[in-house]
């Protein structure tokens, strides 16, 4: 079982990763709406995992992620994208990441993902 922060503008995003998340044995710590909100999640939580959607407001999910892998060099991260998001996921990679997933969700994929980086 993994200690997750969820970083997503979405409510509904939010809430369908906490269901898939927690229905897998996984505790789901915090969530957060924007960046900035979860890069001080982060700090104040210390999750074992993110998952960290890209497009946010106030801070985006390429900086926020930046600003987690300076808090952690070692901070696991899974990037949400949107279709069409490309080039966002090759910086996403060049600044760490540790995986992706598209959005709408697919729950044994998150989860798959998850209980992989769990283990590592």
């Amino acid at each position: 079982m993994s200690r997750i922060l969820i970083v997503d503008d979405s409510r509904t995003s939010r809430k369908i990763l906490r269901s898939i998340l927690e229905d897998a044995g996984h505790d789901v710590v915090g969530e957060a709406m924007d960046g900035q909100d979860g890069v001080n999640k982060y700090k104040e939580m210390r999750p074992d995992l993110v998952t960290l959607d890209i497009t946010m407001p106030v801070m985006d999910g390429l900086e926020a992620l930046k600003c987690i892998r300076e808090v952690n060099a070692e901070a696991k991260v899974i990037m949400v994208t949107a279709a069409g998001q490309q080039n966002k996921m090759i910086d996403a990679i060049k600044l760490g990441a540790s995986e992706f997933v598209t959005k709408p969700f697919e729950p044994d994929e998150i989860v798959k993902m998850v209980n992989k980086l769990a283990n590592n």
